[in-house]
């Protein structure tokens, strides 16, 4: 039998998903999304982008980056109070 005619010879020689089950332990059989390493039930292209395009973002006021900026905006704000305090005497 020849394979030249089949097109599902591709889908057959595709990379397989990389994930495991819990309950077995055996891999996935199923055909990887192209550039990624697990087939699209184990996360393949899934998930959200972090930030204002999350669903769930709300304000951005306790990211990472803003809780930075406060601290240092507090720090200068004790600074100025200190040299205030040194001046007055």
């Amino acid at each position: 039998m020849k394979s030249d005619g089949n097109p599902m010879q591709s889908a057959h020689a595709s990379p397989r998903c990389t994930a495991h089950s819990k309950r077995s332990g055996l891999p996935c059989k199923n055909p990887a999304v192209r550039g990624w390493s697990v087939c699209r039930m184990h996360g393949a292209g899934g998930g959200h982008s972090a930030g204002a395009e999350h669903p769930n973002w709300k304000h951005g006021m306790r990211s990472r980056e803003w809780t930075e900026e406060r601290h240092m905006l507090n720090e200068l704000v004790r600074e100025a109070h200190e040299i205030e305090r040194l001046v007055r005497g």
